[in-house]
């Protein structure tokens, strides 16, 4: 065990952990109406409880040991075997499990923006659980755990692949079966706190580091670059956001600046551990622009209510990440260069199958998780429900005392 990276680990399993709750839950929380701010920190608070619990029975073990292409096996089932003192590498095992289990948690309460306002509680924990289980769990072996994407030498770092492209597509996919909010698009009302979505959008941004800076596993140089990256993507892609809206509006604001900010955050993710500062700043201004009309196009020319733009935002700026590192390995200092007998066109090949074999698993297997809750528990709440706020009808607790 080396002493640094564990330290390093422990500090970055919080901040990851700090990106669901709070980060994320403000973040969504701020964007709703105030009658539902309360079923939506709900629903982050339960799912990172459930994910935990499931990724310790059975999702570890399935993602990360030894089986075949496609899944792993069930050696560490229930943690078996796991001793106090074993090492995964240069930490311990416990912590690379710890780690790891952030990531489950996080990936599917990102869906959560997808459905907000809308769906009922019991649907949400179901569709989450199983999700992980036959969604999060192999396309985790397939990148990261010797699967067949892993044999093919893809790259995703982080999770642009693993996260965010698996999140985006099952979430838009959710959001079509559910239908969309009361007014959408030109009468949903505007979020309700738009500090809060600042402040939720602030510690995503500083949990990121943790995010992709302890995807290197060890604290040395490529931690630290990871970082340095992300922080530039992220900085140049609010800018970028600001820029449009401002041209495009009039006025430049908050709400927009920090979605910006989560979209340069999304585009380096999976090449956080591959490119240098220029590749950083390069994949913020195209992940700026590239989300930003996202949105328009998935609401606006597919009308989907996307109700947070999980697609447009998480979804199109992973895969974006994803098939551009393969353009910027050898891009400017610190960038790592391609492998022996890889180059630009020979990657982007890669990085092509592995966004798309994903994209589509993810859609397939929601669509029948999705169909087969709402034949079992139906889906969505009743109008009555809708209209009145579901933090009172549902949970029986108001945001805010007038």
């Amino acid at each position: 065990m080396i002493a640094a990276d564990t330290s390093w680990i422990l500090v970055a399993s919080a901040l990851v952990l700090l990106m669901t709750m709070p980060g994320l839950a403000l973040f969504y929380a701020g964007l709703v109406q105030s009658k539902n701010i309360l079923s939506v920190l709900m629903h982050c608070v339960a799912i990172a409880c459930v994910a935990s619990i499931l990724w310790v029975v059975a999702g570890y073990t399935l993602a990360f040991t030894d089986g075949n292409a496609w899944i792993g096996g069930l050696s560490r089932f229930g943690l078996a075997g796991l001793e106090r003192d074993g090492l995964s590498g240069t930490i311990p095992e416990s912590l690379w499990i710890m780690f790891q289990m952030t990531f489950a948690i996080i990936t599917p309460a990102l869906m959560v923006g997808a459905f907000v306002e809308r769906i009922k509680f019991l649907a949400v924990l179901i569709i989450s659980s199983l999700w992980l289980m036959l969604v999060y769990v192999p396309v985790t072996h397939w990148v990261w755990g010797g699967g067949w994407l892993a044999q093919m030498g893809v790259i995703d770092f982080a999770g642009g692949i693993v996260v965010h492209v698996t999140a985006g597509v099952s979430a838009a996919a959710i959001a079509v079966f559910l239908g969309a909010r009361d007014g959408f698009p030109k009468n949903v009302r505007p979020p309700h706190a738009p500090w809060m979505v600042m402040v939720g959008a602030s510690l995503l941004w500083v949990g990121w580091f943790g995010f992709n800076g302890g995807s290197a596993v060890a604290a040395d140089g490529n931690a630290s670059m990871a970082i340095l990256v992300t922080h530039l993507s992220a900085a140049t892609a609010s800018l970028v956001w600001m820029v449009i809206e401002w041209v495009r509006f009039g006025k430049p604001s908050i709400v927009g600046i920090v979605t910006g900010t989560i979209a340069g955050l999304a585009t380096i993710t999976p090449a956080s551990g591959s490119v240098g500062p220029m590749g950083g700043i390069v994949l913020g201004l195209v992940g700026g622009f590239v989300c930003f009309y996202a949105v328009d196009l998935v609401k606006h020319r597919f009308n989907i209510d996307d109700s947070l733009d999980v697609l447009a935002v998480h979804g199109i700026g992973g895969a974006t990440g994803t098939l551009l590192v393969a353009l910027l390995l050898g891009f400017g200092p610190g960038a790592v260069g391609y492998a022996e007998g890889q180059n630009a066109l020979s990657q982007f090949g890669v990085q092509l199958v592995g966004v798309v074999a994903t994209a589509i698993w993810s859609l397939l297997v929601t669509i029948i998780l999705v169909w087969l809750t709402k034949k079992w528990v139906g889906l969505r709440v009743g109008q009555d429900e809708e209209t009145s706020g579901l933090d009172l009808t549902v949970h029986g607790e108001t945001g805010y005392r007038h």
